[in-house]
């Protein structure tokens, strides 16, 4: 399920991508798929052993180019082992709510990106995350959950403190959102609950089909209930300069 709208965020042969916090490496993947050198950065290591595995089989199956690289790399946010300017691209991806200190994350994305380059962060959407929270207490709780819950107007006035030049944002995945309503509601552990496994079953038919008239549903509904709101940043290449 990928977040990012990679028209947005073009990506390509000799760009060096950084998947910060990539999980179970979605967007590392399709960055790999279009020919860039990714780095897909995390601190589990269980995460990071498949994501290392799914590389080798797409190295291994011709899926990316056979000049693009992909390697893992496992370490913290707040101190990441790269050089200042280290990546073309940077996506963060569900990462900062998870992070107490957020403003320090946002520091090492900026010191990390080269001048000029392009990045993008998402981050669950204000609406849809707070019906979670008051749903379960328990999905805002748990060890490793979400510890806050952002506006857009908060997350960009952030990034533009640490010194990015905000670019286009939108939202994505509304109908990821009931789902979650559902799972709060019931138990964020009971996946055999009727309505969630129900629910569950028509989006992996969305993911694998893509019909017509749930692609039209979300894209109308995603400026409501979109899952995740995604925002477009650029590191000035001098001060203020956004060439």
């Amino acid at each position: 399920m990928i977040t990012v709208d990679f028209t947005l965020f073009p990506v390509g042969p000799g760009n060096r991508v950084l998947d910060l916090g990539c999980g179970g490496g979605r967007h590392a993947f399709e960055a790999y798929r279009r020919g860039a050198d990714v780095v897909a950065f995390d601190q589990n290591e269980n995460d990071l052993a498949s994501v290392s595995a799914m590389f080798a089989a797409m190295r291994a199956e011709g899926e990316a180019p056979a000049s693009a690289t992909a390697e893992t790399v496992r370490g913290d946010a707040l101190a990441m082992p790269f050089e200042d300017g280290s990546f073309d691209r940077v996506i963060a991806a569900e990462i900062m709510e998870h992070i107490p200190h957020d403003t320090a994350a946002m520091a090492e994305l900026h010191r990390v990106l080269t001048p000029g380059g392009i990045a993008v962060v998402t981050v669950p959407s204000w609406l849809p995350e707070r019906v979670c929270w008051a749903l379960s207490e328990e999905y805002h709780t748990n060890e490793g959950g979400h510890i806050r819950i952002y506006t857009r107007a908060e997350l960009e006035a952030k990034l533009k403190a640490t010194g990015f030049r905000i670019g286009p944002h939108h939202h994505a995945h509304a109908l990821h959102s009931p789902y979650w309503w559902l799972k709060c509601a019931v138990g964020t552990d009971n996946d055999t609950h009727p309505l969630v496994r129900a629910y569950h079953n028509l989006l992996v038919w969305d993911m694998m089909k893509a019909p017509r008239v749930t692609r039209l549903a979300e894209r109308a509904l995603n400026p409501l209930i979109g899952k995740s709101v995604v925002v477009y940043l650029r590191k000035p290449r001098r001060g203020g300069d956004t060439g």
